[in-house]
């Protein structure tokens, strides 16, 4: 009797999406396909092929980009009977194990999921010659074929796109950014579309233009990026490090404009902006990004760059803020993200600030000088 085909095989013929293009080799035993037949299948010029190891794909052609997204997650999935097998016996990729059984243990990343992040400065999923997949670090995997592993000690909560597992988009930057940086990264490193692919997005600016599109199009605040970076151990490479200065100038820039509009949209009172504050004949106390001389009120923006890992320079603005105080001026403190998704409540906070001038001792009076 032979123990490897099931009692009650299932057709094949009604596997038509692309979960069900791509099947492993436990998968298709369990549809009642004998290792001897999957072989003779899979022999070149055959109707299948292994397009990874124990991972097969039932037509002859080239797979497609989904195909292949699917193929290296089955290539990284737990071989549990819970892993074969989807709703009504039809086979999925599983949830990869874990304490979290909706938490998958595997992950697209990298570019392929900066890809799925739409990112119009990444290459098409066509074009990359490897797919990287994020795995715990405690997982035995080797990279094989189209299937790179990237590991972590505690991999990210996924985003599920398209029904995919994917990184969240810091994440997904700094193990492209590492790909991107990393002693492979040569033409002899890279298939040949997927090199014309980089080259076609900027080439050496390629790393500047997928962490600016980060901030701009709204997908994470440059800190984040910054941090995800630096815990890669990233920011020590030059390239890596222009890049980020840039990146930070940006988000700085785009953190002001959602403050020039916060006081518009919200009809606060016009503050002067970008001054320097100081007493008249005195020491310097400190910029401000808006300041409200009448209100005496000053509002700062919190981009501080984990890139400074002892955060050597937050000293001083903590300085900054405690020597207006001390002169009563009241300081508001907003962060880029605020900015961006609670607006109404910075601008609430900021008004609260105002009217409380009115009960307040008057301040001492200060020089406002253009920065």
């Amino acid at each position: 009797m032979n123990h490897n085909t099931p009692l009650s095989p299932r057709p094949l013929h009604h596997l038509s999406d692309v979960r069900h293009r791509v099947l492993t080799a436990r998968q298709l035993r369990e549809h009642g396909i004998a290792p001897s037949d999957l072989a003779e299948r899979c022999r070149p010029g055959g109707p299948w092929q292994q397009i990874l190891p124990g991972v097969h794909l039932l037509h002859p052609g080239p797979p497609t980009s989904e195909e292949r997204l699917h193929a290296v997650l089955l290539y990284t999935a737990r071989r549990t009977p819970a892993a074969s097998a989807g709703p009504d016996g039809e086979p999925a990729v599983p949830p990869q194990g874990g304490a979290d059984r909706h938490e998958p243990e595997a992950m697209i990343t990298g570019l392929a999921a900066l890809a799925l992040h739409r990112f119009s400065s990444a290459p098409p999923l066509l074009s990359l010659d490897r797919i990287e997949v994020l795995v715990p670090r405690s997982r035995r995997l080797r990279s094989a074929g189209f299937a790179r592993i990237v590991r972590a000690q505690t991999p990210p909560p996924a985003v599920e796109i398209t029904g995919l597992p994917v990184a969240p988009v810091p994440r997904a930057l700094a193990d492209a950014v590492a790909r991107l940086t990393g002693p492979q990264t040569t033409r002899s490193g890279f298939g040949e579309s997927e090199m014309t692919a980089l080259e076609a997005v900027g080439g050496p600016t390629a790393i500047r233009r997928l962490l600016s599109e980060a901030v701009r199009g709204g997908h994470c605040d440059p800190t984040t990026v910054v941090r995800e970076l630096s815990r890669a151990r990233l920011l020590g490479k030059p390239q890596v490090m222009d890049a980020v200065d840039g990146l930070l100038a940006e988000g700085r820039a785009l953190a002001e404009g959602m403050l020039y509009a916060l006081v518009s949209d919200h009809r606060l009172p016009d503050p002067v902006w970008n001054v320097d504050l100081r007493l008249p004949g005195g020491p310097y106390l400190g910029g401000v990004d808006a300041f409200w001389p009448v209100q005496a009120v000053a509002l700062t923006i919190d981009a501080r760059s984990p890139k400074y890992a002892d955060q050597t320079l937050w000293p001083e603005h903590t300085r900054t803020r405690e020597r207006l105080e001390r002169l009563g001026i009241t300081v508001v403190q907003v962060t880029p993200k605020k900015l961006r998704e609670a607006p109404e409540q910075q601008a609430a906070v900021v008004r609260t600030a105002l009217m409380a001038a009115a009960d307040r001792e008057p301040s001492a009076y200060v020089a406002v000088l253009p920065k």
